[in-house]
């Protein structure tokens, strides 16, 4: 069995559709399961829409950091 539930490798979407995939996959999690964010650059940016938008619910740890491929696990906090 997987350590994620789900896998979204974002360099597959079209850039306005990228956050939109990722929080919908997010929010389709279980608290205590997590994701499998697979991305072309840092993903910055996203974390701080996360921090923003899902303030305490999600947990972020690094798996790969570049410089070519960059792997986060994403979790959903348990309540």
């Amino acid at each position: 069995m997987s350590e994620f539930a789900y896998v979204v490798r974002a360099p597959e979407y079209p850039p306005q559709m990228k956050h939109r995939v990722i929080f919908q996959t997010f929010d389709k999690l279980e608290p205590g399961q997590a994701m499998l964010l697979v991305n072309d650059h840092d993903p910055v940016p996203l974390f701080y829409q996360f921090q923003h938008e899902r303030e305490g619910q999600f947990t972020w740890e690094y798996l790969e950091r570049g410089p070519e491929v960059f792997q986060v696990k994403i979790g959903k906090a348990k309540v």
